[in-house]
């Protein structure tokens, strides 16, 4: 038995509160559980319970047994001084508030189906990775599609709180910040930090002065990225080098070193050379990105605003000097995809939720309808237990699930794992 369970049983009703009596067997109605508190203090605030035939409003504290209370020295603290009710799953000594007045105790040991306690430890042996594999089906879709939709929510507010930390870097600048998690994104995991570091390093003030020469762009981008700074037998790299050291100096630009850029573990088409190249790209092609993008009624087909193709030099080459096969180097549907999933559609829900512009929260997530899901080992896990993933609205959601309450056991958080906890009884 565990504090936790007796919380949920609790907040979730899921007690015989018929069955009620207070330790010294007077009567007893709950008429509000009271708020859930997470933070320091009581566990549940703002209750209302008549005892006898009082009625009391005030706080309500649990334990696994009565004596818990003095061990954790709310005895002296007057913090419980407005403890109306004392919920015990066994009550083994009278308590009392700082002032000596005796707190009244319930316990609930025999007051809720022991069913339910057998799969809450059911669902805590489980290794499947996800504990509610073997009742999944029992759970009714409605359940699934509402915890689905609230799921996306909170992974997009997880997903916001970078964005908004590299707004207070940059003054709330809106523009500068987008730059830099795009940036940021064309990196991927492995070289996200670096591509970060180039932007703050290359203000966006910086290229949209040489945003229609695409040598120009490589240039700054390449230098900045450190990458010019050696010796090269190709005249490409030589003249990129030469432009570099011009624009250098009138930028006042201050490179990063080249060691930082990592290639181990990455197929070349996600070398950062090739991605560098993609990039300077997307800036020559594009224009006011940011506002178009944010301008709901015209931003249709959000996936030809990122498709790119590096210069010719890169037709054969995935870095300087060392030629390969002749390719094209398109920015990828796949990368394009992530790129929506994990940069646009979080900024336009922070920018849109920032602007009190409910459409631009909305549009966000239906862009997610619009992306395929992604194919990864949690989306086949949940597959195989048979919710699919239509869309990366579905697969988002999916991934926190997995990731964020099975992972971590939250079953008694869950809204799925309340309904197999529910029908348990």
């Amino acid at each position: 038995m565990t504090e936790k369970f007796l919380h949920y049983l609790w907040k979730t009703r899921l007690l015989h509160f018929q069955k009620l009596k207070t330790s010294s067997g007077e009567s007893l109605q709950v008429l509000s559980c009271g708020e859930h508190n997470t933070d320091a203090g009581p566990d549940f605030l703002n209750a209302r319970i008549r005892v006898g035939e009082t009625l009391w409003a005030g706080n309500v504290e649990i334990h696994l047994k009565s004596s818990d209370w003095n061990a954790h020295q709310h005895q002296s603290d007057k913090a419980y001084d407005n403890i109306i009710l004392h919920v015990v799953h066994d009550d083994d000594q009278q308590i009392c508030r700082t002032d000596g007045s005796p707190i009244p105790s319930v316990a609930i040991r025999n007051c809720y189906d022991h069913s339910v306690f057998e799969t809450y430890q059911s669902l805590m042996q489980s290794t499947s990775g996800i504990p509610c594999d073997a009742h999944l089906k029992e759970v009714d879709a409605l359940i699934i599609k509402q915890w689905i939709e609230r799921l996306l929510v909170e992974r997009l507010e997880e997903k916001i709180q970078p964005i908004l930390s590299t707004l207070a870097e940059n003054e709330h600048n809106w523009e500068e910040t987008f730059y830099q998690v795009i940036a940021q994104s064309y990196g991927a995991k492995l070289n996200a930090v670096p591509f970060l570091l180039l932007a703050r390093a290359l203000p966006m003030k910086i290229l949209a002065k040489h945003k229609n020469n695409l040598f120009q762009l490589e240039a700054l981008l390449f230098g900045t990225a450190g990458f010019l700074d050696e010796s090269f037998s190709d005249d490409y790299a030589n003249h990129l080098k030469k432009e570099f050291i011009f624009l250098k100096q009138k930028h006042n630009l201050h490179p990063l070193k080249k060691h930082l850029w990592k290639f181990l573990r990455l197929r070349p088409a996600g070398f950062p050379t090739l991605r560098l190249a993609q990039f300077a790209q997307l800036i020559h092609q594009s224009s006011h990105l940011f506002s178009r993008i944010m301008d709901v009624p015209a931003f249709t087909n959000p996936e030809t605003l990122f498709e790119s193709e590096a210069s010719v030099y890169w037709k054969n080459h995935y870095y300087f000097d060392k030629s390969s096969t002749i390719s094209s180097k398109h920015f990828g549907k796949i990368a394009i995809q992530l790129l929506l999933v994990n940069t646009i559609v979080p900024f336009m829900f922070v920018y849109g939720k920032s602007k009190g512009d409910e459409e631009l929260v909305n549009r966000s997530m239906e862009l997610l309808m619009e992306v395929s899901a992604e194919k990864n080992k949690i989306i086949q896990q949940w597959k195989k237990m048979g919710l699919h993933a239509k869309s990366a609205f579905d697969s988002q959601a999916l991934i926190q699930l997995r990731n964020i309450y099975c992972k971590n056991y939250r079953c008694l958080e869950c809204a799925i794992g309340h309904q197999v906890l529910s029908k348990s009884r």
